[in-house]
């Protein structure tokens, strides 16, 4: 009898938590930007990819090129809509742009636990780069 009790408040706990879940999907919203290149006078030059939407809401890179090199990356737009997007992210977007400043290119890794950011991190960041040129 204690394991059916047990059973029952188990499943039903479950079942509570399951449908309490709240994911990105019901965060905000972007529409997709145009890209945009823009030069400033010390030789720089700044390329921003498209907004690519992917499950967990859109990833857009910006890159800036000094003598030709990759000299910085933002995200000025991921996925950030609950708790555990922001968690991931914070982890994740770190690592991508620290290997695509080593890489100098697109050819960069996942990273485990952000599979959806890192494709929509290289799919920008990649049509950044054909833009630029490279």
């Amino acid at each position: 009898m204690k394991r059916i009790v047990f059973w029952l408040v188990g499943t039903a706990t479950a079942v509570a938590l399951l449908l309490g879940y709240r994911t990105s999907l019901s965060g905000p919203m972007t529409t997709a930007a145009q890209p945009l290149a823009a030069s400033s006078p010390g030789g720089a030059n700044t390329v921003t990819g498209p907004s690519v939407d992917t499950r967990w809401g859109p990833v857009q890179v910006e890159v800036t090129f000094n003598g030709g090199r990759i000299t910085a990356v933002t995200v000025p737009v991921y996925p950030d809509g609950n708790r555990k997007d922001q968690q991931i992210n914070a982890r994740a977007l770190p690592i991508l742009v620290q290997e695509t400043l080593t890489a100098q290119s697109a050819d960069i890794d996942t990273v485990s636990g952000a599979t959806v950011t890192s494709e929509g991190y290289v799919s920008s960041l990649q049509a950044a780069l054909d833009q630029a040129g490279r």
